[in-house]
């Protein structure tokens, strides 16, 4: 059955996408919708991260923005995050050439570097469970930075992140 739900899913979104417009388009043609529908949901941009400032060498770590609800990975406060998180980077299509910092999975990063949508991302396979089961998410990876002391954050460096 869930191979079925699968094939599904896929044919639905070929025909919701039959102009793949993440393949039309530059990521500065975009238009706000676009844009959104790009993001796959994994949260890994939500991930607290180290940079080291001598070398500007950046490390994830395990805990995330307080903001990100863990069980469907979506930012709660959305249209208000960077009023409330400050440190919550803003990033479009101008800023491209600046997402060395994304993970490689990242499809705004994929597209800026002249790579495609992976198999696993929504726009392709129909459903964002295949996020998680590409082992692409965060769910229950993570835990929020509300419950990590200061003095602990460099102990919650992970490596299972290709940057």
């Amino acid at each position: 059955m869930k191979a079925k739900a699968f094939i599904y899913n896929c044919r639905q979104a070929e025909r919701k996408f039959a102009i793949k417009f993440w393949e039309q388009k530059s990521l500065t043609e975009l238009d706000a919708e676009e844009w959104e529908q790009l993001c796959d949901g994994c949260g890994r941009c939500c991930m607290l991260k180290l940079e080291d400032e001598d070398t500007e060498d950046v490390a994830y770590t395990g805990m995330v923005c307080g903001l990100l609800d863990l069980e469907t990975i979506n930012c709660t406060q959305y249209p208000q995050r960077h009023k409330l998180v400050p440190d919550c980077v803003v990033f479009d299509a101008a800023g491209a050439e600046s997402f060395g910092w994304l993970p490689k999975s990242c499809a705004y990063r994929r597209l800026a570097e002249g790579r495609s949508l992976a198999w696993w991302h929504p726009l392709i396979s129909g459903t964002r469970q295949t996020v998680v089961d590409a082992g692409i998410s965060v769910h229950g990876r993570v835990v929020s930075e509300d419950n990590v002391h200061p003095d602990e954050h460099e102990s919650m460096v992970v490596t299972w992140v290709e940057y």
